[in-house]
Order: C-alpha cells, then sequence, then structure tokens
C-alpha cells in the first residue's frame, strides 16, 4: 500500500507540473494573440523612429557639406574674376587698374602707391572704409586738402538757394565740403530731403534701392533720375 501511494503521488506531481507548464505555454500564446495589434504597432514605431534618425543625421551631413561646397564655389568663382577701377586724385599712381574678385579698397590703395603727401589724411581716414570690398567699374577719389575748400561757384549756387528761402536744400553741406557727405546708405529720409532736388518720393526710392556699392548705382539701380542725380553726386557717399 505505501509504495501504490507514493506511486500514486509521484504522478500527481508530473500531472501537476505538466500542467503548470501548459499553463504558461498557454497563457504567453494567449498574451501575443490578444495584445498582437499594440505590439505590432510599437515595433513599427520602433522601426520608423530608427529610420527618422538616420535620415536626420545623414540628411543634416549632406546639407553641411553642401553649405561648405557652396562657399567654396562662390569664394572661388569670386576670385577668378577680374575688376577693372579707378582711383583718381591724391594717390602716388592714380589710374584704371584690373584686381583679382574679392580685392579689397586698401588692396587699390596699395597698388596705387598709397595716398601722396597733399592727400587729406584726416578725410581718408573718416570717409574710406578701407576693409570695402570693391565692385567691377568703381571708381574711388582720394581729394587733397586744397579740393576740399569751399569751392567758388557752389558757394553762390548757396547763396542763389539762400535768396530764394530753400536754405534748407544747403544745411549740413554749405561751407563743408567733403566733410559732411550725406552717406546714401545709411541716412534717414529726412537728411535725404536736404538734399538739391530730392523730396519725399526720390528719397524713399533712395532708401528702397539700398545698399549701393557706389554713387554710380543711384543710377544703374533706376534710384534717380539723371538730371537729379547730377545736382547730388558731388554730395554723397556710400561710406
Amino acid at each position: 500500500m505505501p509504495s501504490e501511494e507514493l506511486k500514486i503521488s509521484d504522478d500527481l506531481i508530473k500531472r501537476g507540473k505538466e500542467t503548470s507548464s501548459k499553463k504558461r505555454t498557454f497563457d504567453f500564446e494567449e498574451f501575443l494573440q490578444q495584445y498582437r495589434y499594440p505590439i505590432t504597432v510599437f515595433l513599427l514605431g520602433l522601426i520608423l523612429v530608427g529610420f527618422g534618425v538616420i535620415y536626420f543625421k545623414v540628411g543634416r551631413d549632406n546639407k553641411s557639406s553642401n553649405i561648405e561646397v557652396l562657399e567654396e564655389a562662390t569664394e572661388a568663382q569670386d576670385q577668378g574674376l577680374e575688376l577693372v577701377v579707378e582711383i583718381s586724385g591724391a594717390v602716388e599712381k592714380p589710374g584704371v587698374y584690373k584686381l583679382s574678385g574679392g580685392s579689397r579698397v586698401e588692396d587699390l590703395l596699395i597698388a596705387a602707391g598709397g595716398i601722396s603727401a597733399d592727400a587729406d589724411r584726416e578725410w581718408v581716414e573718416k570717409m574710406i572704409n578701407r576693409a570695402a570690398k570693391i565692385t567691377d567699374g568703381q571708381k574711388i577719389l582720394i581729394p587733397s586738402k586744397s579740393e576740399l575748400a569751399p569751392n567758388q561757384d557752389y558757394q553762390s549756387e548757396v547763396s542763389g538757394a539762400k535768396n530764394n528761402g530753400d536754405v534748407k536744400l544747403y544745411q549740413g553741406v554749405q561751407g563743408s565740403g567733403y566733410d559732411n557727405l550725406v552717406n546714401i546708405n545709411t541716412s534717414s529720409q529726412k537728411e535725404l530731403e536736404e538734399l538739391p532736388g530730392i523730396g519725399p518720393v526720390y528719397a524713399q526710392s533712395m532708401i528702397e534701392h539700398r545698399p549701393y556699392s557706389s554713387v554710380e548705382e543711384l543710377l544703374s539701380k533706376d534710384a534717380l533720375k539723371k538730371s537729379v542725380y547730377e545736382k547730388i553726386k558731388d554730395l554723397v557717399t556710400v561710406y
């Protein structure tokens, strides 16, 4: 009897283990069956996120490379251009020079042998931006000290304007030569309207066509009519 009881106990234990094992396997399969859609969506989401991270990283690297290549190509293109510019006035060797693209005002001054002894150095330091890039066809005038003295014809024109009650057009330039040139890149509309022949319409047009690398661009950009430009070309600057 005891041996039979032990055998029955062993059978029960084995059946219990088998039942427990089957139950665990059944539970796992049931879990997969019950939550297969959320699990599938979750796995797809992980895959998409992974692809997104890879795409973003590769795209960003390509964009950086494209920018670097574009900058290098632009710089190389500028260096390959030839600029023809003129410098006159108080320099050692005034004339027309051919410079490479991307050249600065300082490069032109060096090519012209530097400013001469009679140049107004104070005006040069004040009005000339040596670091500015030169544009093709540009002309730079370096005045001498004697040229900065008030011009007799200009003084007569100012006197005539005073008699006509148009003094406001010449305030800020009267008797000052080049010292008070109006900067067409930075002056306000009110300051521009003080120039001869410039009213609200022309002043607004000058502002809308900024920036200017040379005074001549007032014509090339159609900011002013030639007749108006001729009145102010010697009274304005881009520096």
